[in-house]
């Protein structure tokens, strides 16, 4: 019985010992996180600051201060120990995030994750991520100079690496039970892949296919109108475009689109992905001298998307966001010129119906057979054998979707052509803009920027401002690109570029000021096809209002617009809406939202329960109108907000106004009273379980941890207004990411803020100090230091030095 005792003593040690060093499902290995020497317990402490470090692989000393956000300024003496010194910093206080992302975007979180993330895995693999990112890595090889700084770059993070141990892992290896890996050119592309995918890779082509089959061309187009009759574009209607002497590709004799019914499409970007960004004349400006700001609007994640620092040789000193995993600023400024990206929404996604022969070898081609290019996909999974994706690739790009993937055809397929396949030198962009000094270093810089297309803003010390939509951008024929096309006719192919020099610009423009907020980049006059591929119709209509209405325009003017919460949708309805309900048929319930949603002058401000009142009932409204479009078998995209709204004000008899599952014939004054009746019913449920439903209850703004279950990383409840089409575009979890104000005196000085924390510790006080500030409309004062000597701003400095070859 003693023996007995001992073994199953024994045996109940090792199992204890082996369950808390085994990962369970989600579970990490309990053991192995909270041990005190190598777990968790070791993530509390703050980053160092101070002292001198030992980096492999620099020429000279580099000199690091820190401000008291916990900003780097880094100062080098050369541009390879600068990139070198942006990777090794951006590693120090972010590495899980930015290697998290790659992972992301390469198609490998069952490496991970396990085979939970399969899907997502084989999704990205066939969008082509992994692909695109190895043809931009063959064009930054072809210029030696970009392609050595950003391998100076990686060997800055993996300088930082390999003075890891496993106890001062970032806590989310230890809880995902995983190490870091080498960091390499292939990942920064990857990383800039996933950027390209954020930004540019939606498209409506399946669903607007769908609909044009079941309503026919005419009624397609009444709800889909290339250009809405309120256009008021990023460049200016009175540009003159007689300049452009290469014309648009002209409609092909044998155009054919494939009406096929497509049921399931792969995962989109959030929609709510843009930005503002503006600048104003020296003019125009209250102290004379130009001014620009910017406010990308992308998830509000922890950690946050950027990182905030400043890099400088002794030929330049650039300061602003970056990208944890790029290089350079992206937005930012150095001592001549300020510049700032919107996302341009261009349509560089097409999609081509592929026929193949019976073993899908080879696929039709102006009635020829061609050869099908093969990449084998070998998806790692954590605990399980690995998955084999065999993808097929035509001249079109990768067939996403065939019989083995969202699709039952098994001798066709749907191929996707896109920008981000083809490669750029993205990064040669910034690493000129950072030390551009005028307008034409500007344009010159942005040659090399392919996709995602942006709007690049511009001011200068010298007094110039300007705005150009750079990307490389397909001369379609009118109408290509917004249905599926034949993917056997030669005609269907992109047959060129817009040459760069005529992308949409303005320089100078004699309004005083240039402004982009996502909406159509032209009207009618420009010469090339572009039609309305989701363009926002609201906030920037209430920019170009502001300044149009002001004579002078100052640093607290940006403030005040940056943070302005007017919501101009619902003030183009909701009173026309109110004005057509029956107030007779309301009951208690009813009249008591319907009397607070008369007070209501049109501002999400958090204390206001108007916004939400809105919310609910454009929600119902908007769903009562476009019931044709709630299909099981068909994947659809209902009409935009501008157009439901013009219908409803306009158009009220409209046949789809009628409900299709009534046999009464509806108006939308019918709608407007239904989804009242909806609306309230809704409030009030939600006022049940959760209290007053005023905007800061309703909205609940979060910041979540990009590992969504992981709560006790997230910040919740964040007292913030606005929302989405209001230029404060802050929803539940979406908004400015990053707020940045620039005057251009000499040198510039800057304001910033963003939703988060300079640290990506959770257990660092520097993880979410921000936001706070940001949610009340606060900045930063950005300390653009001139030389690299100490101020009393800074509260710790470090120096890199180079380890001896000795």
């Amino acid at each position: 019985m003693k023996y007995l005792k001992i073994l199953i003593s024994l045996a109940l040690t090792i199992g204890i010992f082996y369950a808390l060093n085994t990962k369970f499902g989600s579970i990490p290995p309990i053991g192995k996180f909270l041990n005190p020497y190598s777990g968790v317990w070791q993530n509390e402490t703050d980053e160092s600051l101070s002292g001198e470090v030992l980096i492999k692989g620099l020429k000279d000393e580099v000199t690091v201060h820190y401000d008291k956000q916990i900003i780097p300024h880094a100062f080098a003496q050369n541009e390879e120990d600068l990139y070198l010194t942006q990777g090794y910093l951006t590693a120090k206080h972010r590495l899980w995030q930015m290697d998290f992302q790659t992972y992301a975007a390469a198609g490998r979180l069952s490496e991970i994750l396990g085979e939970k993330a399969l899907n997502y895995d084989r999704q990205e693999r066939r969008r082509g991520m992994g692909y695109g990112a190895d043809q931009a890595v063959k064009v930054m090889k072809e210029n030696p100079e970009t392609f050595k700084l950003v391998q100076a770059y990686a060997n800055g993070v993996n300088a930082y690496i390999d003075q890891l141990t496993p106890e001062s892992y970032p806590v989310e290896y230890k809880l995902l039970d995983y190490k870091p890996e080498p960091w390499s050119v292939d990942k920064t592309a990857l990383l800039l892949m996933y950027m390209t995918k954020m930004l540019a890779g939606a498209d409506s082509d399946m669903q607007y296919t769908n609909a044009l089959r079941l309503f026919g061309k005419e009624r397609f187009d009444m709800l889909f109108p290339d250009f809405f009759d309120i256009t008021d574009p990023v460049i200016p209607k009175e540009t003159d475009w007689s300049f452009i002497d290469v014309p648009q590709t002209p409609f092909p004799a044998n155009q054919q689109i494939a009406l096929d019914t497509i049921r399931e499409v792969i995962d989109q970007p959030n929609p709510d992905n843009g930005s503002n960004n503006w600048a104003i004349s020296k003019e125009k400006s209250a102290t004379g001298n130009t001014i620009l700001a910017n406010d990308p609007h992308l998830g509000l994640n922890l950690p946050s998307i950027w990182f905030v620092m400043q890099l400088s040789t002794p030929n330049h000193k650039a300061f602003g966001a970056t990208i944890p995993g790029a290089l350079g600023i992206i937005s930012g400024f150095n001592e001549h010129i300020a510049w700032g990206e919107t996302n341009a929404t261009r349509d560089v996604i097409d999609w081509y119906k592929i026929e193949f022969n019976e073993d899908r070898s080879k696929y039709k081609f102006d009635g020829e057979w061609k050869d099908v290019r093969i990449r084998v996909e070998h998806i790692k999974i954590k605990g399980k054998e690995s998955y084999k994706d065999t993808v097929l690739y035509t001249h079109h790009g990768p067939v996403v979707y065939y019989k083995n993937f969202k699709s039952d055809m098994e001798l066709a397929g749907y191929a996707m052509k896109w920008v981000g396949h083809m490669g750029g030198n993205n990064q040669r962009t910034f690493i000129d803009l950072n030390k551009a000094k005028n307008y034409d270093q500007y344009t010159e810089a942005l040659q090399y920027w392919n996709a995602p297309a942006q709007n690049f803003v511009f001011a200068s010390v010298e007094g110039d401002i300007a705005l150009w939509i750079q990307g490389k951008l397909p001369n379609k024929w009118e109408g290509q690109g917004k249905f599926v096309m034949d993917g056997s006719v030669s005609e269907n192919d992109w047959q060129g570029f817009i040459p760069q020099k005529y992308n949409a610009h303005s320089k100078n423009p004699e309004r005083g000021f240039v402004s982009s907020a996502n909406q159509h980049p032209v009207d009618e006059n420009y010469p090339y096809f572009v039609f309305n591929d989701r363009y926002e119709t609201y906030r920037n209509r209430v920019i170009n209002n502001y300044f149009n209405s002001k004579e002078k325009i100052s640093v607290e003017d940006f403030k005040a617009l940056h943070n302005n919460n007017y919501n101009l949708k619902a003030a183009e309805l909701m009173p026309h809406m109110l004005d057509n309900l029956d107030t007779s048929k309301l009951n208690e319930a009813e009249k008591e939202v319907y009397n607070q949603a008369k007070s209501w002058q049109f501002n999400n401000d958090i204390n206001e329960v108007g916004p939400s009142i809105w919310r609910e009932w454009w929600k119902a409204v908007y769903n009562l109108t476009w019931d044709e479009f709630d299909m099981e078998d068909s994947v659809m995209k209902s009409p935009f907000a501008y157009q439901t709204i013009h219908m409803l004000k306009n158009n009220g008899d409209n046949e789809f106004m009628d409900i299709v599952d009534t046999p009464e014939k509806e108006t939308s004054k019918d709608l407007f009273q239904l989804s009242f009746s909806e609306a309230v019913t809704s409030l009030n449920n939600w006022k049940n379980e959760n209290g007053d439903y005023n905007w800061y209850n309703y909205k609940a703004t979060y910041a979540g941890h990009l590992l969504q279950a992981l709560p006790a990383f997230s910040v919740f409840d964040i007292p913030i207004g606005g929302d989405r089409n209001i230029v404060n575009a802050t929803s539940e979890n979406h908004g400015p990411s990053w707020r940045m104000i620039v005057e251009m005196t000499s040198p510039p000085t800057a304001l910033g803020i963003y939703p988060g924390g300079q640290s990506g510790n959770p257990g660092s006080k520097y993880y979410d100090n921000f936001i706070d500030e940001w949610a009340e409309g606060s900045y930063h004062e950005l300390n653009f230091l001139q030389s690299n000597k100490a101020t009393d701003k800074i509260i710790g400095s470090q120096i890199l030095k180079p380890i001896s070859n000795e």
